[in-house]
């Protein structure tokens, strides 16, 4: 057997694995899409419940000077109550009012980071719900993997197994022109000639439809390794009169 027949044969066996794989490969990449939605959404959730967190942290904070505050303003309304000159209970009557404005600044910061609070625990409700929600697609995803690379486990072992001795048959400079070939152009890689007309020796290349000339297909046909001049496909046949003209049927008398 000449070096096409044998890549034919691996062609086809590759051809047969990609076919088994792209159902997996399918199954995989929606997986993993799914699983990087719901990463995406756990990720926002934690950021979320950090912010949520220190909010907290926060308001406790203000809350914590607003108490203090109101124990200064009734100590001062004591110290008012026994100020000796105008002076000092003027000095008093100020600190109060500033006081009252730093009361205010941290009441309103407590609630403010109370609303936003408030804010963020309603949306983690909603991401939480989204989570439970993709958690089960991510694992009906997962499932479907799985099966289907259970359902194929056999037949791919079994290809794979062929695939390795039919390469090992294949010349090593050849296979890798051939696998690099395949990586280009997958499925297309290899093409029969097709006859347009036997008796006019007129033949194409099967994937471009470009013409190929006589000395092309004799090239085929002796068993020479021979590619597209157009789209670089390797070219095979399988009928061994391709270069025979079909007889011509007699007129009965």
């Amino acid at each position: 057997m000449t070096v096409t027949p044998k890549l034919l044969e691996l062609f086809r066996a590759d051809k047969q694995v990609r076919g088994l794989r792209s159902r997996l490969d399918a199954a995989e990449k929606f997986h993993a899409t799914q699983q990087a939605q719901l990463d995406q959404l756990s990720k926002r959730a934690a950021t979320m419940a950090a912010e949520a967190k220190a909010l907290r942290a926060a308001w406790k904070t203000d809350e914590g000077e607003a108490k203090r505050i109101d124990a200064r303003v009734e100590h001062l309304r004591e110290q008012m109550n026994s100020a000796s000159t105008a002076k000092e209970y003027a000095a008093f009557q100020a600190e109060l009012t500033t006081l009252k404005e730093q009361k205010s600044l941290a009441e309103d910061k407590v609630l403010e980071a109370m609303t936003r609070a408030e804010a963020i625990e309603q949306e983690l409700q909603q991401i939480t719900a989204q989570q439970e929600e993709r958690k089960k697609i991510v694992a009906g995803a997962r499932s479907e993997r799985d099966g289907r690379a259970a359902e194929i486990k056999d037949r791919l072992d079994e290809l794979t197994a062929q695939r390795k001795a039919l390469a090992a048959q294949v010349p090593a400079d050849v296979l890798r022109q051939f696998e690099e070939l395949v990586r280009i152009r997958g499925d297309e890689a290899m093409a029969p000639v097709e006859v347009v007309d036997r008796r006019s020796y007129e033949y194409s290349c099967a994937s471009c439809m470009m013409t190929l000339p006589m000395e092309t297909v004799n090239s085929i046909v002796r068993g020479h390794l021979t590619r597209c001049v157009n789209c670089q496909c390797l070219l095979y046949t399988e009928d061994t009169d391709i270069v025979r003209p079909k007889p011509v049927a007699k007129a009965r008398g």
